[in-house]
């Protein structure tokens, strides 16, 4: 069974950045091929932000967050990052580390369906 816990959330001002951080523990994140970030607005469902392949050569961002978001992975220390830069207010919200499989990735891309093991999340608020 897979865990994933995310940390660095928090309060930011618009045009701030944080760096949040999502440690796998047991199984190593090799056996996993996609990694990806995922935010819940308050009475919304769980949107891509970013998401990586098993050894990061492939990257994929959300329209959203292209050119301010950055997704990176050292599988050594089974640890997922997310950038993020120029936040915005609409940025805000409980960031979710997911893993997915090689399986699920190739039937449904970097969404919440291809998700098959959840962190907990991170809250994110951008306000001045």
């Amino acid at each position: 069974q897979l865990q994933l816990v995310e940390s660095g959330g928090g309060l930011v001002q618009p045009g701030g950045s944080l760096k949040l951080s999502c440690v796998a523990s047991g199984v190593t994140l090799d056996e996993y091929r996609p990694m990806g970030w995922f935010r819940q607005a308050p009475g919304k469902g769980r949107e891509a932000n970013a998401c990586i392949s098993s050894v990061g050569v492939t990257t994929y961002y959300a329209e959203s967050v292209k050119g301010r978001f950055t997704i990176s992975r050292d599988n050594a220390k089974n640890m997922v990052y997310l950038q993020l830069n120029s936040l915005q207010a609409e940025d805000a919200g409980v960031y979710y580390c997911g893993a997915a499989s090689s399986r699920s990735w190739a039937t449904s891309g970097c969404t919440a369906v291809a998700v098959r093991d959840w962190g907990q999340g991170t809250q994110v608020t951008v306000s001045s």
